[in-house]
């Protein structure tokens, strides 16, 4: 069964423990700035969101890559990044639609989420369950490609 990360913007505080706990797991320091998950303030609803990877099943991203350095981890299902052989040419950065593949400017390289291997630091790290790693299915991500589904057959036919 895949897992995914299932995120519940209602119990988010803007702690900032998980992207703490990302820079630290994949940089061995703490440096928000250098975090595959975000939290995202909405300063006008006076509420913070974590974002990041959603892992697409057609991960567009990985399609774009000319060199092939994004692949998909057999274990886990995420996409992730293969830093030796990723050449900096940020074509993933534009093909991701959500923002959530990073351009490092000090490595010259990308990064984005890869689910640290099955054991999200970030989902650990939430002192308020706000970031959770679940079965796939429950955070409905069936229904949520079956709903595309027959959206783009419905504008097809229109």
């Amino acid at each position: 069964m895949q897992k995914s990360l299932h995120i519940d913007p209602a119990k988010c505080t803007g702690c900032l423990q998980c992207e703490m706990a990302c820079s630290y797991e994949h940089t061995g320091s703490i440096n928000p700035a250098k975090s595959r998950i975000k939290v995202f303030g909405f300063e006008h609803e006076g509420r913070k969101v974590p974002y990041t990877c959603t892992q697409c099943a057609d991960a567009w991203c990985l399609n774009a890559c000319p060199v092939d350095a994004i692949v998909i981890d057999a274990a886990t299902g995420a996409k992730v990044v293969r830093e030796a052989t990723c050449v900096g040419c940020k074509v993933c950065t534009i093909a991701c639609p959500f923002g959530t593949v990073n351009y490092m400017a000090d490595v010259g390289k990308v990064q984005k989420c890869d689910l640290c291997g099955g054991d999200p630091k970030c989902v650990s790290a939430c002192p308020t369950a706000a970031i959770t790693y679940v079965d796939a299915d429950w955070t409905g991500l069936d229904r949520m490609r079956a709903w595309a589904a027959k959206a783009n057959t419905a504008a097809l036919s229109a």
